[in-house]
């Protein structure tokens, strides 16, 4: 079953929900506290919202989703981790990961607009696994490391370009407002191969592919990635941490490829689903 954060049109207020049957079944709690229940509070919640009547539940065209850990306290993303992508923009394979931080503000959600700003128009795309962390962890081993893992999700790490490469480190270019799109909902680990391995990920832009590739070819897997940030900070429910890209990206091509205000955006991995944003102008 999938999960998602969720308001109406009337109540701004965030609210957990599992999806039945293209609908939402309004659930007690928000998504942090389910994700620290671990595989028990997910089949907990399943079997409620199987129980609850159809009269009850809400058709998803008239919910409006927010990301799905909507201010999650530390987002940690990760550059260069296809050998593809590293190639594509010149750079060697890596030997430790480049890591980076988004801020909670600099997030979106399935179905809202992914914002182009006043200040550029080199807004790229990166189709990108998203992992949701379920318990406090520190110093995880191989042995241990997917245990922390709650659930998977989609991620498009809207990138400025020329922001990007203004300084040595990515942290401006990768948290304009309303940039980092996140859904469409959480699916729960148990649900997915060890580590979300072997899955399809692909990116479309106004339907034409534009990535696909496959999140077996990550040079550093989940549980290599969680151990590796592990050992230098405590990873929280509710913290998400961002996979990378493969090849394809927009300023790799010639000439390059730039979302514009119009354009929709999808984000699809295999056995989760697909994101998809419209891209608008910032006002």
């Amino acid at each position: 079953m999938h999960f998602v954060t969720f308001r109406t049109e009337t109540d701004t207020t965030p609210r957990l929900g599992a999806v039945v049957e293209r609908s939402i079944v309004p659930l007690p709690g928000d998504m942090i506290s389910l994700c620290a229940q671990g595989a028990a509070g997910f089949a907990a919640a399943a079997d409620q919202a199987a129980s609850i009547a159809s009269s009850a539940r809400q058709p998803m065209d008239s919910a409006i989703l927010l990301p799905v850990v909507p201010r999650p306290s530390k987002v940690i993303c990760m550059g260069l981790n296809y050998a593809d992508h590293a190639a594509e923009g010149g750079n060697a394979k890596p030997e430790y990961p480049s890591f980076f931080l988004r801020s909670p503000s600099s997030l979106t959600a399935h179905g809202a607009p992914i914002r182009s700003p006043r200040a550029s128009t080199k807004l790229d795309f990166e189709a990108e696994l998203a992992v949701v962390i379920g318990r406090t962890a520190r110093h995880l081993t191989q042995a241990n490391a997917l245990q922390a893992v709650a659930g998977y999700s989609c991620f498009n790490d809207g990138t400025l370009r020329d922001y990007q490469r203004k300084t040595a480190q990515w942290t401006i270019g990768k948290n304009f407002d309303e940039t980092g799109a996140f859904g469409p909902w959480l699916v729960p680990a148990a649900e997915l191969p060890p580590g979300a391995a072997g899955l399809k990920i692909e990116s479309r832009l106004n339907g034409e592919v534009m990535q696909s590739s496959n999140t077996g070819h990550m040079l550093f897997p989940v549980a290599q990635t969680l151990c590796l940030i592990t050992e230098a900070m405590t990873l929280e429910p509710g913290d998400v941490v961002i996979m990378g890209t493969p090849a394809g990206v927009g300023y790799a091509r010639t000439p390059p490829v730039w979302m514009k205000p119009g354009d929709v955006i999808e984000i699809e991995i295999e056995g989760i689903g697909t994101l998809s944003n419209r891209i608008a102008g910032e006002a």
